[in-house]
This record gives C-alpha cells, sequence and structure tokens, in this order.
C-alpha cells in the first residue's frame, strides 16, 4: 500500500486539480493507494474543496482545528500512517506538497524505484529552482553542515520523498519527530530515517513547464532562521557525526 500525505494551509485553488491528478496517474498504474490530507486550519475553502473527492478516489482528510504549522502536520501525517498500517517494510509513505510545487508525475517512477528495493526516494531539485531559492540553499549548508552529510544525497531540503514505512517506525518515537519548520524539517526527517535506509535512489525534479512555484509564500530569512536553530540542534548533530563515521 502506497500512503500519499499531503499536508495543506489555503490550497483552495489547487488540491482538488493535485488529487485528480493523482488519480489519473495512480488508477493508470493499477496500483493500491490511499491518500491522507491534513487541514491545517485553512480559512479559504480548502476544508469545502475536499468534500467531493472521498467519492472519486481513496481519501482521508484529517484537520487541525488551530494553526500548527507545516512540520507538526507532516508529524500527523506520518504517524496517521504509521498506525494504519499493518505492513511497515511493505508498505510506503510519499509526503508531497499541496500547491503543486512537488510534480505528481514523479510518482510512478518513485513507485518503481520503492518495488525496486529502495527504501528512500527523493526528488531533488537543485539548479531546476529561481536563483532566490538557491542562494538560500547556499546560506543554508554554512547554517547546518550536517544536515547535508547523507551519502549520495544532493538536495536534503526536498519535500518530495517516499519512505518505507520500517525507516519512519524506527526513527518515530514519543517526542515528535519533527521540530523544525520547512527545509529545516524535511532535513532533519532525512537525517533521523538515515541510519535505516538500506538503499537510497535520488531522482531529479523535472519541472513541469506550465507551473510556477508560489513564491508569495517563500520566506529566504525564515528558511535560514529555521536552518540556523536545526544546525545548533545536538541531537541531530550526533546523528549527523554517525553517519559520516558509518
Amino acid at each position: 500500500m502506497i500512503h500519499i500525505g499531503i499536508p495543506v494551509h489555503n490550497e483552495r485553488e489547487t488540491i482538488g486539480p493535485l488529487l485528480w491528478r493523482i488519480r489519473e496517474l495512480l488508477y493508470g498504474e493499477q496500483r493500491q493507494f490511499r491518500v491522507l490530507v491534513c487541514d491545517d486550519a485553512s480559512d479559504d475553502g480548502t476544508a469545502e474543496a475536499l468534500e467531493r473527492y472521498p467519492r472519486v478516489l481513496p481519501l482521508t482528510v484529517l484537520r487541525n482545528e488551530e494553526r500548527r504549522g507545516y512540520a507538526a502536520t507532516l508529524d500527523r501525517l506520518i504517524r496517521a500512517t504509521l498506525r494504519r498500517s499493518g505492513y511497515p517494510r511493505r508498505d510506503a509513505f510519499v509526503s508531497l506538497q499541496g500547491d503543486f510545487s512537488d510534480p505528481p508525475e514523479r510518482l510512478p517512477e518513485m513507485l518503481r524505484r520503492f518495488e525496486g528495493g529502495a527504501d528512500l526516494v527523493t526528488v531533488a531539485r537543485g539548479d531546476s529552482e529561481p536563483l532566490p531559492r538557491r542562494l538560500t540553499r547556499a546560506g543554508g549548508q554554512l547554517c547546518a553542515r550536517h544536515l547535508l552529510s547523507a551519502p549520495a544525497v544532493t538536495d536534503p531540503y526536498a519535500s518530495l520523498r517516499l519512505y518505507r514505512l520500517f525507516a519512519l517506525e524506527r526513527a518515530a518515537g514519543e517526542e515528535p519527530l519533527l521540530r523544525y519548520e520547512g527545509w529545516a524539517a524535511n532535513a532533519a526527517l532525512l537525517l533521523q530515517v538515515w541510519p535505516f535506509v538500506r538503499r537510497f535512489e535520488e531522482i531529479p525534479h523535472d519541472p513541469h513547464p506550465v507551473r510556477r512555484y508560489r513564491d508569495a509564500r517563500f520566506r529566504a530569512g525564515e528558511q535560514l532562521r529555521q536552518l540556523f536553530a536545526v544546525g545548533r540542534d545536538r541531537a541531530l548533530r550526533e546523528i549527523g557525526r554517525q553517519v559520516m563515521d558509518a
């Protein structure tokens, strides 16, 4: 079973087309899947937009009554998936943004890599991003070098990832799995699951020609502040050292 987790906040315009695109891609592949959407206290009609989709695809909608942020919302999706799955070695969790900044067209390729034995598949952005984001990446490398220590990973900040549930299950504990926001959350999660990953594969982003980033939501200063904070996290620094020594 493939579980696709989508954290959303005020995505009324994009969540419906995204869910329909996922349906087209995965029904065509004849794969067993379920979509979990967690609505992080949207106030733009996102909840109403979601109401029609459980009739046309396997969809579960969770809702935070108060805004909790990306990290807590993604953490809730991961834990909800772990509770639902009885086969953590056979099932996978895919994290996907709800605004089309992550291309759903890469899902079939990610699933093929998973079925070929990969425990972690990530879609790297890198040079496909606008200049402000690339500059923020360069600054992030200075703020949190240990987040880049996993071998073969060129994009530790990627949000479009597939995890074998076994790796997430081993990384998860009683405390929140994610404590930082934005790119820092994605990088910290990668580092925490890495010790339980036997095989990793990375594929290119391959941006869609007619889709654009929602740059109005991107705050370079806040991303760097979060990366600076995660760079000072002693527990994550220790994991980073262990990864480098392995």
